[in-house]
């Protein structure tokens, strides 16, 4: 049975990530968390780990020895990022080096996915969509900046230690239990509560224009599986539906999906300092190499998503 080990599995993909791998592969998962935090998931054994320490990842590394590692510890928040700069840099810069630092220290090499963004690829021209692994990065944001540092150590790692380690740009990925802090969720849990007269009717976004590229997290999960079985080393894969959609076309159909009179107004709050028009995932090389395609429509997954909201918010379990 082969092993495999979840970096940061207490976050929204984690939980994901943890079924298929042990529900639909077959394999005996570990998955590790921060002391404060929570993975209620039988389907794994729990480790608590501060990717900060070095020696702690190594120990555990040698403990459990997976065939393959994949990295989703981030602090992965745009908003976030801008507001704390030196808590992003130091998790997904230093804390990423200390995991291809630690793996490097064992006795065999096991396949690790490193977790990356289509936010590194910044400011797109209009030539440039659908953008392709190759394109030039020109990150647009702290976080951004940090996932493409973590890129380039990650490629120079694959090539100058021999290791099998892939990178991967995700693109915005949505789906059921996602935090609000995230567009699509925050949309769907500010219709429910307003359904519950939990709120008056109304929706407070930011920059409706921008259109991003969405994929439902348990496509996603699929493609990290094929491509830590069968990416290239130093290679980066999008992983993406390979479609843009403006934030005010998922906007409208949430609130399609619902029988209360909402009315949309602007939070200034809500807009980042700089924020991207376009980002579309160009998908050819990791369908080449996998045979991977998205496989939930995104009516799909905002209906479950608004369902998630409506069934919580009403038993009061969020």
């Amino acid at each position: 049975m082969k092993k495999a080990m979840i970096i940061g599995a207490a976050g929204f993909v984690g939980n994901y990530l943890i079924q298929y791998l042990s529900e639909e592969c077959g394999m005996e998962v570990s998955a590790t968390k921060l002391p404060h935090e929570k993975i209620e998931n039988r389907n794994a054994h729990i480790y608590d780990l501060d990717i900060l320490d070095k020696e702690a990842i190594v120990s555990l590394l040698f403990e459990i020895r997976p065939d393959y590692i994949f990295h989703l510890a981030a602090q992965s928040s745009v908003g976030i990022a801008w507001k704390n700069p030196c808590l992003t840099i130091d998790v997904n810069i230093k804390g990423s080096v200390n995991v291809m630092d630690a793996v490097r220290e064992l006795f065999y090499r096991p396949r690790v996915l490193l977790i990356g963004s289509g936010e590194e690829y910044g400011h797109i021209k209009e030539n440039e969509t659908p953008i392709g692994e190759d394109n030039r990065v020109r990150p647009g944001n702290i976080y951004a900046a940090t996932k493409a540092c973590q890129n380039m150590i990650g490629n120079i790692y694959a090539q100058a230690y021999d290791m099998q380690l892939m990178m991967v740009r995700a693109f915005n990925h949505i789906g059921p239990t996602q935090a609000p802090i995230f567009v699509v969720a925050d949309f769907c849990r500010q219709v429910a509560e307003i359904e519950q007269g939990m709120r008056e009717p109304v929706i407070y976004v930011g920059n409706l224009e921008a259109k991003r590229d969405f994929t439902d997290v348990r496509d996603v999960v699929r493609a990290y599986t094929l491509l830590i079985e069968k990416g290239a080393a130093g290679e980066t894969y999008n992983v993406g539906s390979g479609h843009a959609i403006a934030i005010r076309d998922i906007l409208n159909r949430i609130i399609s999906l619902s029988e209360s009179d909402i009315t949309v107004k602007r939070d200034e709050n809500k807009f980042r300092p700089v924020d991207v028009p376009i980002i579309e995932a160009d998908i050819t090389k990791v369908r080449e190499l996998t045979g991977w395609e998205p496989r939930i429509t995104l009516e799909q997954t905002i209906q479950e998503t608004l369902d998630y909201w409506r069934e919580n918010i009403k038993r009061g379990t969020v």
